[in-house]
């Protein structure tokens, strides 16, 4: 991976009280009433069946059959969980502010009379305000984990495969709470890059994410992965039960035997902490091709 965002100067700062961590931009949005720049939050052009919630404090804010495509560039609802919002005259004097009701945190403004849908109203939401959970916990869904390196080729083609219902890059493995990208690369905090999988297993079976995993990436590589060299770009399988390590161990048997020396590592799954907005769905974003992957049919 390109270090890209060294000059980011991303920060993980501790908001007083009871709430999330938030980082520095998500501090200059929630906390100091900015915007983020239109068309590039995560969840601009996300239409997944979910719940909303506070990035800082965690209260459902939205259901996701209120939200609808307006092009303004960042998401639009036209309506609100019940008491979860709150509407205040903006500074500008012009707008109305609307923020969490729970903590206050800003979400962006509400605009009416637009026409946009039956209700009229838009309130137009900073992405990093908010967080996303899919209703895939009441479907039967599960999570898989997996770390190849950097996690925008992993996720990439995960993200492709039939059965997946998404695939987010994030950290694992690690003994620092939801640490910042800076302090992964720093190699002090033990983290992966890892990614999390939501599949449906009606649909594909661990087997088959597993072996896509190591189809990938170079499970032979003990110090990286291609160009990226250092801890959080080694290979492991976080597994959540004894039968996702058993199906990782059979595979890597298989490898072996094909004469692949696999540096593989099998690891209990612990906490996944989200990476930041800017590095999900990065491929798709820039709509380019992975540079850091490559896939290998190895089964």
């Amino acid at each position: 991976m390109l270090l890209l965002f060294v000059s980011c100067k991303e920060v993980e700062v501790m908001n007083e009280g009871k709430y999330n961590k938030l980082n520095r931009e998500e501090i200059r949005v929630i906390i100091n009433r900015g915007t983020e720049a239109p068309f590039t939050g995560r969840y601009n052009d996300f239409f997944e069946t979910g719940t909303y919630y506070c990035r800082q404090c965690n209260a459902p804010l939205y259901r996701s059959d209120s939200k609808f495509k307006s092009s303004c560039g960042w998401p639009s609802f036209d309506d609100e969980i019940e008491g979860a919002v709150e509407r205040r005259p903006d500074p500008d004097g012009r707008r109305i502010e609307i923020v969490c009701a729970s903590c206050g945190g800003h979400l962006g403004h509400v605009f009416e009379g637009e026409g946009y849908t039956q209700k009229n109203t838009r309130h137009c939401v900073n992405s990093v305000s908010l967080n996303f959970i899919p209703d895939a916990e009441d479907k039967g869904y599960k999570k898989a984990y997996f770390a190849g390196g950097c996690f925008w080729g992993v996720e990439y083609y995960f993200e492709k495969k039939e059965g997946v219902i998404s695939a987010v890059s994030g950290y694992m493995g690690g003994d620092t709470e939801n640490p910042s990208y800076r302090e992964v690369c720093s190699g002090e905090t033990g983290h992966y890059e890892a990614v999390e999988i939501t599949y449906d297993p009606g649909k594909v079976s661990y087997e088959e994410l597993a072996k896509l995993f190591f189809e990938i990436h170079d499970p032979t590589q003990r110090d990286g992965q291609g160009v990226d060299k250092g801890e959080q770009y080694l290979s492991a399988v976080f597994y959540n039960e004894e039968t996702e390590k058993k199906t990782a161990e059979n595979l890597i048997n298989i490898l072996k035997s094909r004469g692949y020396d696999v540096a593989t590592r099998l690891l209990k799954a612990d906490a996944f902490w989200k990476a930041e907005d800017y590095h999900q769905d990065y491929y798709d974003r820039k709509q380019i091709s992975p540079a850091c992957h490559v896939y290998k049919k190895r089964f």
